[in-house]
């Protein structure tokens, strides 16, 4: 597929046909993430792969119950202390979301489905999956071959979100 019909073609998708997933295509999808920018190359995320029914149920304990119909749930966690912060800013939560971002483009490449999950009982999930105190659950996102075609969201125009030199 051409990135912009990707890009334009990619859903959340919130229902699943229960096919497994190859996993060869699992690993090319974390392989994408992987590859993602990140705060001095600090590469601050690890992926947690879950399959198992007892896991996906115990995560979506955490505040989204319909996950755990996916065939495979993806998580993402960083540790914090690895790209360090300017100012306010925290960048484990920038760097998650780039390689975030990569995961779920490059799984609609595949023709797979994805739904980024950002709410939920962090420490719940972070019980469910045996992630360190020290490490941060930063997002999930079930994985599976789209039981659904949802429509795409209205969107602002090209000129409502685009400046040129100065904030207008």
């Amino acid at each position: 597929m051409d990135f912009m019909e990707v890009i334009n073609r990619r859903r959340s998708i919130r229902k699943y046909k229960p096919d497994a997933i190859p996993e060869e295509d699992i690993k090319d999808i974390i392989e994408a993430a992987r590859l993602a920018p990140s705060w001095a190359n600090s590469q601050c995320w690890k992926f947690v792969v879950i399959t198992d029914p007892d896991v996906k149920s115990q995560l979506a304990k955490a505040g989204n119950s319909w996950i755990e119909n996916a065939p495979v749930i993806i998580t993402i966690c960083a540790d914090p202390t690895k790209p360090g912060t300017k100012g306010d800013q925290e960048y484990y939560m920038l760097d998650a979301g780039i390689a975030m971002e990569h995961l779920i483009l490059a799984a609609a490449n595949k023709g797979l489905g994805t739904c980024w999950i950002g709410a939920f009982d962090e420490k719940a999930a972070a019980k469910a999956l045996g992630v360190p105190d020290n490490i941060r659950v930063v997002a999930s996102t079930p994985l599976g071959y789209p039981a659904e075609e949802p429509s795409q969201r209205p969107r602002r125009k090209l000129e409502d979100v685009m400046c040129i030199n100065r904030y207008e």
